[in-house]
C-alpha cells in the first residue's frame, strides 16, 4: 500500500505494475505547480510523485523530463571512442536510467463500480478501463480498491492494448497473432520466415521452448506438425499462446505449458529462439530481449540432447548482433553447441529487415547493418563420432 497526503488528506492505494517494478520507498502528491525541473530533482532522489493534476500536463511534464534527461546525458547519437560493446552498455545503462527516473511519475486508478471499469480520476484523462484490465487484470484486489501506475507504464500499456486488439498479420500462419502484455512482438518477420522454410523431415511432434506470443508453434502447426508442445516460464506468456492457439483453431494441435525449459518426454524437433542478446534484464519486458548471462541459451543447447528422439533435430533461431557488438564470440556459441553433445547439420541466414537495420543515425549502425540471423539446425552426436570442434 503506498500513502500521501495532499490538501489535508491522507489517501491510500494499493501499487501496481505490470512491468515488475518495485513499489517506490518515497511517495509526494503533485499536481499542475510541478515544475520539470522539480521532478527531476525527486527523481533524482528517487522520490515518486503522485499526479493529482490535469491528465494532459502530466503527459507534456513526462516529455519535458524526457528531454531534460536526455540533454543531460551523453546522447544516443555521438560516438565516444568506446568500443561498440562498451557503446551497447552505457546506451543500455542511460536509457535504464532515464526510464527509472521518468516511472517516477505515478497516476491513480479508482473503479466506477466493485469489479467495475477502471478509471483515471484526473480531468482530461482519457478511457483506460480496457486497456488497465488487460495489463493489470490479474494482480490481487483488481476492482476492489483503488491503486497507483506509473504514467509512463500506463502509457505503454495503451499502445500494448492496441497492438493486442489490431494483432499482428503473420503470413506464415494465415492469420494475426495478438500479443498480450509483456511478451515479444513478432514484428520483426526474419525469425519466423527462417522457421517456416528449413527443411521439416518429420511432422508427428515438437516443442517450441519459450514460446511467448506462440508464433512459432502456430507456424510448425500450419506445416503439418501433429501436435506441438509450447513451454514458457512466464504464466502471461503461457496464457497469450493459449489465447492465439484459440484464435487461430489450432488449440487442438498446440497447447502451451508453464515449465522452466523443456516439457516431458522427446520429439523429433525441438524449436528455441532465445532472447538474442547477453545482459540483464531489469524488467519483465526486459527479459524478452536480454538473456542475462546467455543462462536461457546454455540451458537449452544442455538439455536438448535428452530431449530429442533418434535422428531428431534441435533448432536454434538467434541473431548474430551480440557478436557484432563483441557481447559474446562465435566461438563462445560453437564451443557450447559441442560441450552438449551437439552437431551442427546445416545453418540457414537471412539478413534484417527492420528499421534499425537502415537507421544511419543510430550509434550502434554499423553492428545493426550486418547483422544475420540464423536457425542452427542441431543434432546430437552419436557415441562412435566422439567431440569435434564445430566449425560452421
Amino acid at each position: 500500500m503506498l500513502t500521501w497526503e495532499h490538501a489535508g488528506q491522507t489517501g491510500a492505494a494499493r501499487w501496481w505494475s505490470a512491468n515488475g517494478r518495485p513499489a517506490p520507498r518515497r511517495l509526494v502528491a503533485v499536481d499542475d505547480r510541478l515544475t520539470a525541473d522539480q521532478a527531476v530533482r525527486y527523481a533524482a532522489q528517487g522520490t515518486a510523485m503522485l499526479w493529482l493534476g490535469d491528465f494532459h500536463n502530466a503527459r507534456q511534464l513526462l516529455s519535458a523530463i524526457d528531454r531534460r534527461l536526455a540533454k543531460g546525458g551523453r546522447g544516443d547519437t555521438a560516438r565516444t571512442g568506446l568500443t561498440d560493446a562498451e557503446e551497447f552498455y552505457r546506451l543500455r545503462q542511460g536509457r535504464a536510467q532515464r526510464s527509472r527516473m521518468m516511472s517516477l511519475i505515478l497516476v491513480p486508478l479508482t473503479f466506477d463500480t466493485p469489479g467495475g471499469a477502471a478509471l483515471l480520476p484526473l480531468p482530461r484523462a482519457p478511457q483506460v478501463g480496457p486497456a488497465v484490465e488487460f495489463a493489470y487484470g490479474p494482480h490481487p484486489g483488481f476492482g476492489e480498491a483503488p491503486a497507483v501506475v506509473s504514467l509512463q507504464e500506463l502509457i505503454g500499456v495503451q499502445g500494448a492494448y492496441q497492438w493486442f486488439v489490431t494483432g499482428i498479420d503473420i503470413p506464415a500462419v494465415n492469420g494475426s497473432i495478438h500479443p498480450h502484455y509483456g511478451t515479444f512482438l513478432p514484428t520483426r518477420h526474419e525469425y519466423v520466415d527462417l522457421v517456416a522454410r528449413a527443411p521439416l523431415v518429420r511432422r508427428e511432434v515438437a516443442f517450441d521452448i519459450g514460446t511467448g506470443t506462440g508464433v512459432l508453434a502456430a507456424v510448425l502447426v500450419q506445416r503439418g506438425v501433429k501436435k506441438v508442445v509450447a513451454t514458457d516460464i512466464h504464466q502471461r506468456a503461457v496464457d497469450c499462446a493459449n489465447d492465439n492457439f484459440a484464435r487461430l483453431g489450432i488449440q487442438g494441435a498446440a497447447e502451451a505449458q508453464l515449465t522452466s525449459m523443456f516439457p516431458e518426454g522427446r520429439a523429433p524437433l525441438v524449436v528455441c529462439n532465445p532472447p538474442w542478446l547477453p545482459g540483464s534484464a531489469a524488467t519483465t519486458l526486459d527479459a524478452a530481449v536480454y538473456d542475462p548471462g546467455g543462462k536461457m541459451l546454455l540451458q537449452f543447447l544442455a538439455g536438448l540432447p535428452r530431449h530429442l528422439t533418434d535422428d531428431g533435430e534441435g533448432w536454434l533461431i538467434l541473431s548474430d548482433l551480440a557478436e557484432l557488438l563483441g557481447l559474446r564470440s562465435r566461438q563462445m556459441l560453437l564451443d557450447a553447441i559441442d560441450r552438449a553433445g551437439l552437431r551442427v547439420i546445416d545453418r540457414l541466414d537471412t539478413a534484417p529487415t527492420h528499421r534499425r537495420a537502415q537507421d544511419r543515425s543510430d550509434i550502434l549502425h554499423a553492428a545493426r547493418s550486418r547483422e544475420v540471423t540464423s536457425l542452427w539446425r542441431l543434432q546430437a552426436r552419436r557415441p562412435a563420432e566422439g567431440r569435434s570442434a564445430p566449425t560452421v
